[in-house]
């Protein structure tokens, strides 16, 4: 990785740190940025719990 071999062995060490550190969980990102309304299925979308047709690719 030419980028990364070319950067100072200060910031090598960051960017290894940065990597090896714990990034947080899900509920973390939601934190910064919450769900939309369309993000998730609901009921009202009744085709995709619809499991009619997929027999053949089983």
């Amino acid at each position: 990785m030419p980028l990364v071999a070319s950067l100072p062995d200060s910031e090598r060490m960051r960017l290894l740190r940065w990597i090896a550190s714990p990034q947080g969980t899900d509920a973390s990102a939601y934190i910064v940025a919450a769900p939309t309304d369309n993000e998730f299925s609901g009921d009202d979308e009744s085709l995709a719990w619809e499991a009619d047709g997929w027999e053949e690719f089983h």
